[in-house]
């Protein structure tokens, strides 16, 4: 997986750039990078307005998201931002000469580390249960022919399986083996010396993973076969309770952290047609792009999860009404404390303001949750 993503030939150094093959919400409207660019605002006043101030985008792509940042920013928090741009693709020759490109995040900065849909390309390893219910490694050819490893699994990933994706004794199950997903996570939160890291994803909880998997392809904007020769991306849900690293380790779904950091799908009222229109057609435009950002069944159920790292303050955000968010922050926490992350666990302490009696992220009123 790694070589078809990633290698000479790989997926991500093909020329057009993931964005010829799928969107993403940086894709899909500037108001993702405006809503990351308050964030990072919020981070910086948590933080005191530090004199460097480090804006870390995760898996860059082509940089659109970290250049968009750049652009929301008010100028006098971009005149204290470093920004980084962490790709193994080659920098793109436009870029703003502001964005240090980078093949792994830079360590000991203070800021915020941002990984929109990164994690579920960090390779991992598939399991399927054989005839006798017993968990296998599913090995792969080039061509996408599959069979199952007749060795038993390593105790690591036989440990991991029951800790966050039990399978019954049934043939043909599979789980996702999240290990070096979770390796990778911790290392990019340990990387911070204060801050927040945020990894953006399509998730699943412990409660509802999916019996046969999520392994999949995507080619010229369309779902494919997962055939590992570089001519397509591949892909699996991620396991962000798992991943958590800090005792404050929060995840919430992409509507409710979108809302509260003010982006919204309501309709502009109807006298602006006649009194601007203009204005009205802009803002019909911002609404839908909003909406789309946080439908449900679709972006709006991205899961975000939120790593607060030294930050000085009050809670993080206030506790999510949603019932499933409040499910995966508890095994999000549950994971920090069993996993024993001691280096990076170290870092957690309590979460951001930016101001007084201010958090980060905002609740959402529950007749807005329903």
């Amino acid at each position: 997986m790694e070589e078809a993503l990633y290698g000479p030939r790989g997926f991500y150094r093909r020329p057009e750039g993931p964005a010829g093959h799928f969107r993403t919400s940086v894709h899909a409207s500037a108001l993702f990078a405006g809503a990351v660019a308050t964030l990072l605002c919020r981070v910086d006043a948590a933080l005191g307005e530090p004199a460097e101030l480090a804006f870390v985008d995760m898996a860059a792509g082509r940089g659109e998201l970290v250049a968009g940042v750049l652009r929301e920013l008010p100028a006098g928090v971009a005149a204290r931002v470093r920004a980084y741009a962490v790709e193994k693709a080659e920098r793109p020759a436009h870029l703003d000469h502001r964005i240090e490109w980078r093949a792994a995040p830079p360590s000991g900065v203070s800021g915020l580390l941002f990984a929109n849909e990164w994690l579920d390309n960090v390779p991992l390893e598939v399991v399927e249960t054989d005839a006798e219910g017993t968990a296998r490694r599913v090995l792969v050819r080039p061509d996408g022919t599959e069979s199952l490893d007749p060795a038993p699994l390593d105790d690591e990933p036989r440990r991991w399986l029951e800790t966050w994706w039990p399978l019954p004794a049934e043939p043909g199950l599979r789980a996702e083996v999240g290990l070096d997903r979770d390796t990778a996570w911790a290392a990019a939160v340990g990387s911070l010396r204060r801050g927040l890291a945020v990894a953006v994803d399509y998730a699943h909880a412990r409660a509802a993973r999916p019996p046969f998997g999520t392994l999949t392809g995507f080619r010229d904007g369309r779902e494919s076969a997962p055939v590992p020769d570089g001519s397509c991306d591949l892909t699996a849900h991620v396991a962000l309770d798992a991943c958590a690293v800090t005792r404050d380790a929060r995840v919430v779904a992409q509507h409710t952290a979108l809302r509260a950091l003010g982006v919204t799908g309501g309709r502009p009222p109807l006298a602006l047609a006649s009194q601007d229109p203009a204005a009205y057609v802009r803002a019909l435009t911002r609404a839908g792009e909003a909406a789309e950002l946080t439908a449900r069944g679709g972006l709006g159920d991205f899961g975000w999860l939120l790593e607060p790292v030294e930050l000085p303050g009050g809670a993080l955000l206030a506790q999510a009404a949603d019932h499933a968010e409040a499910a995966g922050h508890a095994e999000a926490a549950g994971h920090a404390e069993a996993a024993g992350h001691a280096g990076a666990a170290g870092h957690a302490g309590a979460a951001g303001h930016d101001g007084p009696g201010r958090p980060l992220l905002v609740d959402v009123a529950d007749h807005e949750e329903q």
